[in-house]
């Protein structure tokens, strides 16, 4: 299945194979495949009915065209989609064609239809996150020790290292990947319910007609139907949305990281990946660009999707036939922020010498907390405060670095020594938990594996 070129920053491949007409008319059929067998099993229909029915489900025999074209006007896939079954039922076997989706209704059909859509998506997306934590370890592990300036609010603040920065990411990654796995695992059941939820149609049968499509589908059967309750598709909807604001926050860091300016880090370009139509010299961060994209339209289709939730009585109107094409925008959107920032975890290019550079740029004032800390003892907090906020105003050091600066005013000597103030600007000495802190978000999986935070 080849990307539609208007969808071609907004998925991958694999996700749209997933919600291909191909793929959505196969997950129909298996669907309307599994009733009848369920139902022959049971004796409620023939067995030749159900081997004529699941003869006719063959996708390439079906029109996706001509079947979209029918769904417009029917408000619903399943009516169209099952009166072309039940004609080419008929064509082979007359009586077999009344035994198609017996005691089912077109709702039935659509949502089972999108749950073994996001069964298939929750192998990709288990494949594609393990890739990017094996890979974001691999950072930590190769940067824990990495030193480079913080950043608060876009300005200079105290250092830590890549490794620490990278560990964040990785956190973050896991509790996404644990919330959609959770998500996913309640999403994953049966839609079978009938008019009106009762499955009447089928008298006292209906559980064990469900319990045996459920089996037959490898998914879970549920308390009840759920036509109008949407909260489990809302669980994962929401997770996926906060696994790509995650995603976005660690976009959002390495665009800032390889703006020219600063240049601590990069993308990995080969390919012609991340070049200018018109300056050959750019290296553009085109994943993170991806990944930001996905991240600011996902929001917006939550919330639609939350919205979509208040539905009527046993059946809606209007939020149900609003999903389809919100979860699909929703699940692709995350895909492809996942594989981009897969692709740059994995190769990311370090500039350690360039990080070391820029803290040096910073002519020590990143140190200005250490310093207030050392004086605090002996001249007071406040006092201490204020004192190095005036010895780091630009117009004072001019060109000095703050040591150098503190060095010179005597009020300053005669509590901090030469040794204090020559390792004031050490950065390796003022990394705190830096190190406890990457540890435990390095074994975080462990811990989420075993119940804990």
């Amino acid at each position: 299945m080849s990307v539609r070129l208007i969808e071609s920053l907004a998925t991958t491949e694999p996700l749209a194979d997933v919600f291909s007409d191909r793929s959505i008319l196969r997950a129909m059929l298996d669907f309307e495949v599994a009733l009848a067998r369920a139902e022959a099993e049971l004796k409620i229909i023939p067995q030749s009915a159900a081997r004529a029915i699941a003869r006719a489900a063959r996708t390439e025999d079906y029109d996706a065209a001509a079947l979209a074209r029918q769904t417009l006007r029917a408000g619903t896939p399943g009516i169209p989609l099952v009166k072309a079954l039940r004609k080419r039922v008929q064509q082979e076997d007359a009586d077999a064609a009344s035994s198609v989706h017996l005691g089912a209704t077109s709702q039935d059909l659509a949502d089972t239809a999108l749950v073994l859509l996001l069964k298939k998506v929750a192998e990709i997306f288990d494949a594609d996150l393990t890739r990017l934590e094996n890979a974001l370890q691999a950072l930590v592990a190769k940067h824990k020790k990495t030193v480079m300036l913080g950043r608060t609010l876009l300005q200079s603040a105290p250092p830590l290292t890549l490794g620490l920065k990278a560990a964040g990411w990785l956190g973050s990654v896991r509790r996404g990947r644990a919330r959609l796995k959770n998500a996913m695992s309640e999403a994953l059941v049966l839609q079978l319910g009938g008019a009106s939820g009762t499955l009447a149609a089928l008298g006292s049968r209906g559980v064990e007609v469900g319990e045996s499509v459920a089996r037959q589908l490898n998914l879970v059967y549920p308390d009840a139907p759920w036509h109008t309750h949407r909260d489990r598709l809302a669980a994962v909807i929401c997770a996926c949305s906060i696994l790509t604001g995650s995603l976005g926050k660690m976009a959002r860091d390495i665009s800032l990281l390889m703006q020219r300016e600063v240049a601590e880090v990069a993308e990995p370009g080969d390919s012609g990946r991340g070049g200018s139509s018109t300056m050959p010299q750019k290296r553009n961060p085109i994943a993170s660009a991806i990944t930001l994209a996905a991240a600011s339209r996902v929001p917006g289709l939550t919330a639609a999707f939350l919205s979509q939730m208040v539905q009527e009585h046993e059946r809606g109107i209007g939020g149900w036939q609003a999903e389809w094409p919100t979860v699909a925008s929703v699940i692709q959107a995350t895909g492809v922020a996942l594989v981009s920032m897969a692709e740059t975890a994995e190769g990311l290019t370090v500039d350690a010498a360039r990080m070391k550079g820029n803290l040096n740029v910073t002519q020590g004032t990143g140190f200005a907390e250490k310093a207030a800390l050392l004086l605090s003892p002996k001249i007071g907090r406040e006092a201490a405060h204020e004192l190095i906020e005036r010895a780091t105003d630009p117009k004072q050091l001019r060109g000095r670095t703050l040591s150098q600066l503190l060095a010179e005013m005597p009020d300053v000597r005669q509590y901090l020594g030469n040794e204090a103030l020559a390792h004031l600007e050490d950065p390796e000495d003022y990394l705190g938990s830096a190190s406890e802190f990457i540890r435990r978000l390095s074994g975080s999986a462990k811990k989420s594996r075993r119940g804990g935070k």
